[in-house]
């Protein structure tokens, strides 16, 4: 059993996995209507929410800022979970730490998903912005997560809230603060689906498109309406989109 997964895996199982990787800020429970919401649609697949350290169920853990260190940590305690045929999706720093993890066990020589479902985060040889300033004071990052609709602006307003959540968001951002090099880049050997919004001002469709030279096996890139956060405003949309893909990459799965 692992913390990462709220709720492991049991019994016999033909369908695809779908291990879901937050954003910054993000716990499991942006993840909660996924199953019931994916089987309306007819998708055969397991979800199964990553629970980051230092949120929701897991906020009394120290959280990593380190991101080689984190994926270090999930490649392990997931390894065995891995082992069975799956995709991995990431929204916004989920999208970083998806393809991370990936390229970690694709060095490594360890099973692969058989896809990568990646939206709104810039590619890893694209150097950030400071849209998202983790140097920010609380109010300053609030203001800007709220405009981008990742918060209500209520509570950006609330010093207490502010107090609270902000710490968590800028180690987040920290996290996922690095680049590589564009002569650097060791593309996957998995196909890569990408989602944007097209109103996305942190990661604009030329940042997300970059995602291509990471693909050794092909690219998707599909723009959704909204803005960053457009898995909330029409998660239906994306929802369809990942059924779909479950169809495509779910045919011939055993069952173990």
């Amino acid at each position: 059993m692992t913390p990462y997964l709220s709720t492991p895996p049991s019994g016999p199982w033909s369908g695809l996995d779908l291990f879901c990787l937050p954003c910054a800020g993000g716990g499991a429970s942006a993840y909660a209507r996924w199953q019931e919401r994916l089987d309306a649609f007819g998708a055969r697949v397991r979800v199964l929410p990553v629970q980051l350290p230092g949120r929701e169920d897991r906020a009394g853990e120290p959280r990593f800022t380190d991101l080689d260190a984190l994926v270090a940590d999930l490649d392990e305690r997931l390894d065995t979970a891995f082992a069975r045929p799956h995709l991995l999706y990431g929204h916004s720093m989920g999208a970083f730490v998806a393809h991370a993890l990936t390229l970690a066990r694709q060095r490594r020589g360890a099973p692969l998903p058989r896809a990568l479902v990646l939206s709104s985060h810039r590619a890893p040889h694209v150097r950030p912005n400071r849209i998202l300033d983790p140097d920010a004071d609380d109010e300053a990052l609030a203001t800007s997560l709220a405009e981008l609709g990742g918060i209500p602006w209520e509570l950006a307003r609330r010093p207490r809230f502010r107090a609270a959540y902000m710490p968590l968001v800028r180690d987040d951002l920290r996290l996922c603060s690095g680049w590589v090099e564009p002569a650097d880049v060791e593309p996957l050997h998995v196909p890569l689906h990408l989602f944007t919004g097209v109103d996305d001002h942190l990661v604009p469709l030329p940042k997300m498109a970059a995602w291509r030279a990471h693909g050794a096996r092909g690219s998707e890139l599909r723009t959704m309406p909204g803005g960053h956060f457009f898995v909330r405003a029409h998660e239906d949309e994306l929802l369809r989109a990942v059924a779909a893909l479950t169809t495509r990459y779910g045919s011939a799965v055993p069952a173990v």
